[in-house]
């Protein structure tokens, strides 16, 4: 059967598909191509050479890396760009790109199959002064991709080769994983190895790399959903080619590097997170014990005033851990979006879609007529569920309207099911079936933090509206709360292959970005081209913060060879050229040129 497939299965490939989410994937991927009318590209291209080094010196250069890796694991990107899709995606560049394809793309991609290997790619960027950008699967969409922030940078596939579970421990509920491992692949070992009593915690989409989604502090819905807080313990390389352990992994013979993160001394892992300090060979994750059982449920609410009211009922109920999972907030037009047709089927004028047209459709839907829905998960045995559950029904209907969905009135392909098994940590393939609202789908998100309170909901809702409503974008925000805040994620959905839409995409974010940090509020995760003025509204004490982390960089880093501008991190030699981005960009992504390297000796 896994040889018919038009898709690849985990079975084939470390990025694949899990057999039982075929048909999924294979409805998926025909509904993006229905919509798609951007022309694959077939003309061949010359690769895009990073500033600061000539074409020949970098063609030697690569020919002396394949030498060490084997050529079939050095790859130039001359080769035409080809989007693909989630499960087919690139490594050479963003499939949603927000700017042309040639801005943020790769001039090669090499393929290490080992720490060592990483190590020896590390060492040979520094000698001819390379740009290198590594990705885990490359799959961090909606933010860049696999796309390198300096065009011109060789990618490090880590994934492809390093893509192994080192250890899965019943008796600690703890794994030990490579880059290459996704949360479908960490899902089916535990299930082929019956450890029924451990669960993994996943996002949205199964696809992406459990330690690419941690580093950049991605979550999941269930009790363990901040990934970052459940990761114990590193292996890393850093840009000078030497390679450590954190926390209990640097004390040789240890036996608690997965249950315990910390070690002795200054805490240093977090430096490695969202940062171009290190490259991560390794990671060691904590697994949920299984509660004994779950109940989904489902609430309606009918105004959108009622969502200040609803966050202020949340927020005991979360701290309290009456709520107890990572829950989702979601706006009604993303009821009809995740459906994954396109908006032409109900609306086809200019401007975001009225708000009568979006209720007329939804009163034809099993859940009816809403503004606002709330997923929840309940956890434990029935009693235990019974206590819970009963004390949110009576908090949620004190909100006038307050309805909560019978799980037996919705089929099966109702997007419900896909939370209530995200919610149990069984990864799925439904989220992005909302990139098919427009043709050519992307989506780039808006993501800022807050407390959880009604009138910072509020505030952030209106702020954002406005600015869509200005720019004429359809609003699609949810919110996804924590123990004590609340992230709002707002996807903008654009055509990829309409300049003046992607154009209008970044600049309602680039509006936003500003209006959220007058009101105190900052992004958590942002899109490359994003990164520096983001980073720029972290700008207590004249910038201290960014001071420091270039004072880390230029320390770890001395060549800038690693990442440079991830996060909004310059090393020395970019810094002064132009190569920060903001609202007077445009589609520009380059500075003039580098200072030349004095290379460190190694």
């Amino acid at each position: 059967m896994s040889s018919k497939s038009d898709i690849p299965l985990l079975s084939e490939k470390h990025s694949g598909i899990p057999l039982n989410l075929l048909e999924k994937a294979q409805r998926a991927k025909a509904l993006i191509y229905e919509t798609r009318t951007k022309e694959t590209k077939t003309r061949e291209r010359l690769p895009a050479i990073p500033q600061g080094i000539d074409k020949s010196t970098f063609i030697k250069a690569l020919d002396e890396l394949g030498d060490q890796l084997g050529t079939d694991n050095v790859e130039v990107n001359e080769k035409p760009l080809v989007d693909g899709w989630y499960m087919e995606h690139p490594n050479t560049h963003d499939m949603m790109p927000i700017l042309d394809d040639e801005e943020l793309v790769a001039s090669a991609v090499v393929y290490p199959s080992s720490t060592e290997e990483v190590q020896r790619i590390v060492l040979w960027a520094n000698k001819y002064s390379i740009p290198i950008f590594p990705i885990s699967m490359g799959r961090n969409l909606g933010y860049g991709g696999a796309a390198p922030r300096v065009r011109g940078s060789v990618v490090i596939d880590l994934g492809k080769r390093m893509n192994k579970i080192l250890d899965i421990n019943p008796n600690d509920y703890t794994c030990l994983v490579e880059p290459g491992v996704s949360f479908y692949a960490l899902y089916e070992a535990i299930q082929a190895k019956g450890y029924d009593h451990m669960w993994i915690d996943t996002p949205d989409l199964g696809g992406g790399s459990v330690i690419g989604n941690t580093l950049d502090r991605g979550v999941g819905y269930t009790p363990y959903g901040d990934h970052w807080a459940c990761h114990s313990g590193l292996e890393v390389v850093l840009p000078t080619g030497e390679v450590i352990r954190t926390g209990m992994g640097a004390l040789p013979g240890n036996n608690t590097w997965q249950t315990f993160p910390y070690g002795f001394g200054p805490y240093s892992d977090g430096i490695f997170s969202q940062s171009n300090f290190g490259i991560v060979t390794k990671m060691g994750m904590t697994l949920m014990p299984n509660p004994g059982g779950y109940e989904s449920f489902m609430y309606a609410f009918q105004k959108e005033g009622d969502l200040e009211a609803l966050i202020e009922i949340i927020r005991p109920l979360r701290i309290g851990n009456i709520l107890e999972n990572v829950a989702q907030v979601r706006h009604a037009i993303q009821t009809l979006a995740v459906k994954g047709l396109p908006r032409t089927k109900y609306f086809s004028g200019d401007g975001p879609i009225p708000e009568e047209i979006v209720r007329e459709q939804l009163r034809k839907m099993p859940i009816g007529d809403h503004t606002w829905l709330y997923y929840g998960m309940s956890y434990g045995p029935p009693h235990i569920r019974k206590y819970k559950l009963d004390i949110i029904d009576q908090e949620f209907k004190k909100i006038p309207g307050a309805r909560k969905i019978d799980p037996s009135t919705l089929p099966e392909d109702e997007y419900f099911w896909s939370r209530d098994r995200i919610a149990a940590g069984v990864p799925d393939l439904v989220e992005l079936l909302w990139v098919n609202w427009v043709p050519n789908g992307a989506h780039v998100a808006f993501s800022p933090v807050s407390p959880i309170r009604g009138a910072d909901a509020m505030k952030l809702f209106n702020l954002g509206k406005r600015r869509h409503d200005e720019f004429g974008i359809d609003f699609l925000p949810a919110f996804c709360v924590g123990l004590r805040e609340m992230h709002l994620i707002v996807e903008i959905v654009y055509d990829k292959n309409d300049p003046v839409k992607r154009k209008a995409a970044n600049d309602c974010l680039r509006e936003m970005i500003d209006d959220a940090a007058k009101e105190g509020y900052g992004e958590y995760r942002t899109h490359l081209v994003l990164m520096d003025q983001v980073a720029g509204t972290y700008s207590w004490n004249d910038g201290a913060l960014m001071k420091f982390n270039e004072r880390l960089k230029d320390a770890l880093d001395p060549n800038g060879i690693l990442a440079p501008g991830k996060s909004g991190i310059w090393p020395a030699r970019y810094r002064g050229r132009g190569w920060e981005m903001g609202k007077s960009s445009g589609g520009r992504s380059e500075g003039n040129g580098v200072t030349p390297s004095k290379n460190t000796k190694l």
